[in-house]
């Protein structure tokens, strides 16, 4: 049986956030109760030009199928008119081994399903009332965060920082955000100071957000530490938080921005995703949170699944 191949094209007319934000959050829950096998994450890095690939896969106890998706970003690609991030999803069959779909999506899914990640993170550990957004970076996960919490709050207020003035302009100038009211800032200080929940993606080698920069309330996902050598939260916040959510807690660890603040965190005051999901507890209205979201590939699976599902039934 040859395997069924899908265009990018294809796969972004079968996206459905709010189907897809109920999905992540069962695969989340099934994987905290141990319905989900993790293969060990695969990680290329390379230094000229600059990029890194991560190969990530999993299988849902009782699906027919197994993910194996393979993603990567090489950030001087804009330069050639390529875009950063490449990669595709491969789905098997769980009896037999074949290949049964292969969805192009230019690692556009690995994109989605970090963003939704953030939504939910939003969803069930940021403030319920949420006066203004905090996106830290400019790139495309930036944008695609907000696109994503456009679903669980309705906030539409919200103060960007970075560093490169002509990408603020250009994240401002995103037809795709217009319904928010953007205001830019190359001032760290001001996001965390008048935001109630925060969000970071970024790169970065060195942390940028440090323990005093938290105020009573407030709510923070980082998205970047997905792999050694990139940090965004500082040790000393990570201890100061009440409470930290993260999605794989052996992962989080080892790459996340746990890992640097692992010897002075109890982690008896973490938790991850899913668990707190099947069993949540009331915020603390001046409670400091934390979600340390690495990338887990019960994402994949989850998202892979959906939108193969999706497309399959109009062959």
């Amino acid at each position: 049986m040859r395997p069924r191949i899908f265009s990018r094209e294809q796969i972004e007319s079968a996206i459905n956030i709010p189907s897809l934000i109920e999905g992540i959050e069962r695969g989340f829950v099934l994987a905290s109760e141990g319905q989900v096998t993790l293969a060990p994450i695969s990680i290329l890095s390379f230094l000229q030009p600059p990029g890194e690939v991560h190969i990530k896969s999993a299988h849902i106890a009782g699906e027919g199928r197994y993910v194996i998706k393979i993603a990567s970003g090489f950030s001087e690609n804009p330069r050639l008119g390529i875009s950063s991030s490449q990669g595709l999803m491969l789905l098997f069959s769980a009896k037999t081994g074949q290949i049964e779909t292969i969805l192009l999506d230019e690692a556009y899914l690995t994109d989605i399903r970090t963003a939704i990640a953030g939504a939910i993170s939003a969803k069930h550990f940021a403030p319920k009332q949420i006066d203004r957004i905090g996106i830290v970076g400019t790139g495309n996960q930036a944008a695609m965060q907000l696109q994503a919490l456009r679903h669980v709050t309705d906030c539409k207020e919200v103060i960007v920082w970075g560093r490169n003035p002509d990408r603020l302009l250009k994240f401002q100038e995103n037809p795709l955000l217009s319904e928010f009211n953007l205001k830019m800032t190359s001032d760290l200080s001001e996001l965390c100071g008048t935001s109630s929940l925060i969000v970071t993606t970024t790169r970065s080698p060195t942390p940028l957000i440090f323990a005093k920069d938290l105020r009573p309330g407030v709510h923070v996902t980082a998205v970047g530490a997905d792999q050694m050598g990139k940090q965004e939260i500082a040790a000393d916040a990570m201890a100061k938080a009440d409470r930290i959510y993260v999605d794989n807690l052996a992962q989080c660890l080892k790459y996340g921005d746990l890992s640097y603040a692992k010897e002075i965190v109890s982690l008896s005051k973490v938790q991850e995703i899913g668990a707190a999901i099947k069993s949540p507890m009331q915020r603390d209205p001046l409670a400091i949170t934390i979600a340390d979201l690495t990338g887990v590939a019960v994402q994949d699976a989850m998202i892979a699944g959906a939108i193969a599902d999706q497309l399959e039934k109009r062959c």
